[in-house]
Order: C-alpha cells, then sequence, then structure tokens
C-alpha cells in the first residue's frame, strides 16, 4: 500500500501540535522526537519528576491541541547554523544532543508555529487549518528507550491517531475494537488453545486445541513442499561458536543470540537455519546436476528479543519457521524466485488471502561482501520477480546483512497488513570468506552456488496468531480443532451418538461426542461460542432409526440446518477438507 505523502505530513505537523500543548500544559518537559507512522504519530517526551502523566490527561492536551489548530497557525521554516540551533535548544538537552551529532557545515531547519519551535527536517502542512481537529486523537503512552538504548533514559512515548477527516479516524476506531474482540491473545485463553507464563517470556504453550491447528498447518505444508520438490531436514539446536563466526553471524547478529558454554568452548542456540542447510549441503562433494537443491526444514529458532517486544504468540523468543534454502547456481536464481512466488500464491489463497504487496529490500549500511556482488544479487532478485510477473516496492538499505530480499505482505479481514514470506538472495554465505560451499560445474571445476532463503509463513506461531484474528476463531473446516460436535438430544442415545463419532473419527475428521449431563440447549451453547465448530450434529430418535445426522451449521455461516445420512456428511466434510478454503 503506497504511503500517502500528505497525510504524513498532516500527521508529523500534528505531532509538533501535540509537542506544543504538552509543553504548555507541563512545563518544565522535555522533548525528543516526534515522526509521523502508520496510522498517525508520536512523541518522545521527558516529563519532570514531579509529574505523572497517564491517559487521563489525553482530554485536556486534545482540547489545547484543537485551541492551537484553530488559530491557523502558520509553519514557518527557518535554516540557522550549528551555533544558533544550540542556542535556540539549550534547554533541551536531547535536541541539543541530536545538534552536536551533525557535522559543523550541516545545513539545520528549524519549524516555528504559534510560538514553539522545534528542530526538524520537515515537511510541514503551510497552517494549522489543514490539519482537521477531529480527525486525531490521543491514542496510549508506551516506554520508550532515548535512541532505542537501553542504557539511555527511558522516555514517556505517547501515539495518537490522526487521519485526514474525521469519518476516517471513525472507520479507524471500529476497526480497532473489532480488532480488539478477536485479539488472539483473548481467543487464546477462550478457545483454549496456548498460554504465556510471564515467568518465561517469548515462550508458548501449546495446548491440545491450539497444538492440533498448529500441526494441521504444518502437514499442510508439508504435502505442499514435497509435492514443489523440496526435501525435509533437521540440524542441530545448538551449534559451535566458530560455525557463527564463519557465517557473520557472531558479528552482526550475536546480540540477538543465546550464548552458552560448555567444556570451555562457546555455543550459541541457533536464531536461524541457514548455516546447518549449508553445512548438509556440504557433507558431500556436489555436482551441478544436483542442482537446484532444495532443503525445506521447520526448523526451531531461538532469539534473544527484549521482553518488552513480546507481544502473544505474534512476537516470541522461541518460534518456528517454515523455513527453506535453495541451492543453486546463479543462471537458477530467476526460475526457482518464480517457482517460489507461484507456491507461495497457492497456499495464501488457501488459508484465505489473495491481496500481496511485495517490498524489494535492498543492502543495508551494515553488510558483508563488495558492492559488486551486492548488485549482482539485487539484479538477478529483481529480474526473478518480474518473471514472475510480480510489482514491488524498493525498500531501500532494508536487505538482510548478508543480500537482498523480497518480503511478502497480505491484508486481513480488517485490511491490516502482515509481513510473512520473504526470499532472499543470498551470495553471501557460500562464499570461499564464510562457509565455503562449492560444486563442480560442467567445466569440471569448482564453483561456489547462491543460496536462497525463503519462507511463506514466515513464523508458524505468528502466522497462527494471524489466522485466529482473521477467523475471529472461527476457523474453516479444515483448520478447525474441533470440526464436528455430536450431541445427542438426551442420554438415551448417547450409543448413537458415540458411534458416529467413531465413524467420523475412522475418516479422519475430527469430531467430539458431548455424552455429558448438560442440557442439550446449554451444551450446543458452549460449543458454538467457546470451540466455534463449524458443524453440530443433534441426534435424537428420528435420526438413529433413519440413520441419519440433523447438521446445524456454525451461527455464522447463516445457513439452515438441515437432515443428511451419515455417510453424505462424511464426504461432504472431507471434501470441504481436500478443497480447503475458507467455507464450511
Amino acid at each position: 500500500m503506497a504511503v500517502d505523502e500528505k497525510l504524513q505530513t498532516v500527521r508529523h505537523s500534528c505531532a509538533h501540535v501535540m509537542a506544543e500543548a504538552i509543553l504548555k500544559l507541563f512545563p518544565g518537559t522535555k522533548i525528543a522526537i516526534g515522526p509521523a507512522i502508520d496510522n498517525g504519530f508520536y512523541y518522545d517526551f521527558d516529563f519532570p519528576k514531579d509529574t505523572k502523566f497517564t491517559e487521563t490527561d489525553f482530554a485536556a492536551v486534545e482540547k489545547e491541541m484543537r485551541r492551537i489548530i484553530a488559530g491557523n497557525h502558520d509553519f514557518v521554516r527557518k535554516e540557522v547554523s550549528k551555533e544558533e540551533a544550540l542556542k535556540i535548544f539549550a534547554d533541551q538537552d536531547y535536541k541539543v544532543e541530536l545538534i552536536n551529532d551533525l557535522p559543523a557545515d550541516a545545513v539545520i531547519t528549524t519549524y516555528e508555529q504559534d510560538g514553539y519551535i522545534d528542530l526538524c527536517r520537515g515537511p510541514h502542512v503551510a497552517n494549522t487549518k489543514e490539519i482537521n481537529g477531529q480527525a486525531f486523537k490521543l491514542d496510549k503512552i508506551a516506554g520508550a528507550y532515548w535512541r532505542g538504548d537501553s542504557n539511555r533514559p527511558m522516555l514517556t512515548r505517547v501515539y495518537a491517531l490522526c487521519f485526514a477527516k474525521p469519518n476516517d479516524l471513525k472507520d479507524y476506531l471500529t476497526m480497532l475494537a473489532e480488532a480488539e474482540k478477536r485479539d488472539h491473545r483473548k481467543l487464546g485463553v477462550e478457545m483454549d488453545l496456548f498460554h504465556l507464563d510471564p515467568e518465561d517470556p517469548g515462550q508458548i504453550f501449546w495446548h491440545p486445541n491450539g497444538w492440533t491447528i498448529y500441526t494441521t498447518i504444518q502437514d499442510y505444508m508439508r504435502q505442499m513442499i514435497r509435492r514443489d520438490g523440496y526435501l525435509e531436514v533437521n540440524t542441530p539446536a545448538i551449534m559451535p561458536r566458530s560455525l557463527w563466526e564463519r557465517s557473520g553471524h557472531w558479528g552482526h547478529y550475536q546480540k540477538n543470540m543465546f550464548i552458552t558454554e560448555s567444556e570451555k568452548r562457546l555455543f550459541a542456540i541457533k536464531p536461524m537455519n541457514c548455516p546447518g542447510a549449508l553445512e548438509i549441503f556440504k557433507s558431500k562433494q556436489r555436482s551441478y546436476k544436483d542442482l537446484p537443491l532444495r532443503l525445506a526444514e521447520f526448523g526451531h529458532d531461538v532469539r534473544n528479543e527484549p521482553s518488552g517486544t513480546l507481544h502473544g504468540i505474534m512476537r516470541v523468543r522461541g518460534f518456528v519457521q517454515d523455513d527453506a534454502h535453495i541451492i543453486c547456481t546463479e543462471e537458477q536464481v530467476a526460475p526457482e524466485v518464480a517457482k517460489f512466488c507461484k507456491l507461495l500464491k497457492r497456499v495464501y489463497h488457501d488459508f484465505g488471502f489473495d491481496d500481496l504487496v511485495v517490498k524489494f529490500s535492498t543492502m543495508p549500511e551494515d553488510h558483508v561482501g563488495d558492492l559488486a556482488t551486492w548488485e549482482r544479487a539485487e539484479k538477478a532478485l529483481a529480474d526473478a520477480c518480474h518473471e514472475a510477473g510480480l510489482n514491488f516496492e524498493i525498500q531501500p538499505g532494508e536487505g538482510a546483512f548478508y543480500g537482498p530480499k523480497l518480503e511478502f505482505k497480505l491484508y486481513d479481514c480488517l485490511g491490516r497488513e502482515w509481513q510473512c514470506g520473504t526470499i532472499q538472495a543470498d551470495f553471501q554465505l557460500p562464499s570461499a570468506e564464510r562457509l565455503d560451499a562449492t560444486y563442480i560445474g560442467a567445466d569440471n571445476q569448482k564453483h561456489h552456488p547462491v543460496m536462497l532463503h525463503r519462507a511463506i509463513l514466515g513464523s508458524m506461531e505468528r502466522f497462527l496468531g494471524i489466522l485466529i484474528e482473521n477467523f475471529a476463531g472461527a476457523f474453516p473446516t479444515w483448520l478447525a480443532f474441533e470440526q464436528v460436535a455430536v450431541v445427542p438430544v438426551s442420554s438415551e442415545f448417547d450409543d448413537y451418538a458415540k458411534q458416529i463419532q467413531e465413524t467420523l473419527v475412522a475418516a479422519d475428521i475430527r469430531a467430539n461426542a458431548y455424552l455429558d449431563d448438560e442440557n442439550m440447549k446449554a451444551k450446543i451453547k458452549n460449543i458454538s461460542m467457546e470451540h466455534r465448530t463449524p458443524y453440530i450434529l443433534v441426534v435424537g430418535e428420528k435420526e438413529k432409526a433413519e440413520g441419519t445426522v440433523c447438521v446445524r451449521y456454525r451461527f455464522s455461516s447463516k445457513k439452515p440446518q438441515e437432515t443428511m445420512k451419515l455417510e453424505d456428511f462424511v464426504k461432504y466434510v472431507q471434501k470441504m477438507n481436500e478443497e480447503k478454503g475458507t467455507g464450511i
């Protein structure tokens, strides 16, 4: 989705207005930075020690912001010298630090509105009247270390929503309310899918219901990659420092790694699977006839994510990637990327996602390898993307430290964007300077292959979290942990209900028979609300006599109940499982 530059300018200008309002209401506050972000903006503040800023202060700040906006104040840009800037912001320590970091001859700009001056590159709207006073709303407060450094002061980050029109804000707030209902953390508890232990941050305890969905997704992916020519492997969870040094991860990724020592040697729990895949490739001499070699791994990785960044099962420390590494010649990059793109689109379709955005990330500042190699890698990936019929947006400097990448973003039913799939072209890891992987070419000489790192779902855990929220827990038939619930009208028909359940299970349909003494209507209500089961079979005297079932479809389907022969119902559910898709 393309960035609306005009709206981002409005948001950034509104951030300045918020800073002005807070400085007026809370004298002595120090200001840091206030950029525009998706759906709004934030600004970081260092409030006086005797001031406790909370969400109860939002109304007063919003009122003052609207007063400022109504004043129709111009945003005045001014270029100043470094010396002048230091004088202007002498009482603002964070601004002074930013100024001091600039070169002596830097062009420094300030923006002023209503007597409030801020250090800023801009741009801004011409006048505060371009900000709609009814189209913004202060949203939440969070802590943020100055410059992201945990050794620096903790600042108060105030987030705000901001849109062009009041109706846009209203629509977004409606979406947020719906998203709250769908929150995977809430539904995870209600549906008994998993739990998170505060004493073990970033780790997931999967319960039978959740694990059933998890393994269903994993089995599906195994089937898809097997059909697409992948060979599944498994690599060690802990590997020595020497390997991580050669791969470059020790120097470029160590802060995210869990380190352990054994017998006076350092080891790391693997944060990713790529070095292990190359070790398998190197275990014997390969020929060009062996390429491309597609090695898939559901690799369990662990990364030392800061506890403040963890979020339910969406961002965790321990997770499994639907990972794969395609080891190929440079000439094979384009067709392999195109092949991957076709597989990715098929998989996303089966989960109900057809709208995709592709981002192309180029060489970052922190990288390994020479410029010429990077240029070759970026060209190969871009050519491959075009060959696959995909358009992409450039993300300059956002590539991995070892190579450029394509990122695939999908949209859920609420229009939210999720980055899931990726494919990365890596000329570095197999090189002589790194892990020195080689194959014998048609010329009978040794050559270094290219490694394509790719994932479709990304993290299994995160993707399942997306699915929970997208479907609001009402999973399509093939994914539901309980596909069928059998409910007898009374205990007299428990045997028939149990017989039906056994028939369904024998046909690989996930079914439970509810034979307790609870009232039938109460059973159906609980099954519908807690399990979101696609089909509830109500059976009594008539059904037993005729060998039928009364099928009640999930409430959200709005399908009327109907009576079916048991064998016909079995075929129906098997067909739904086979076809995948999002229906019931």
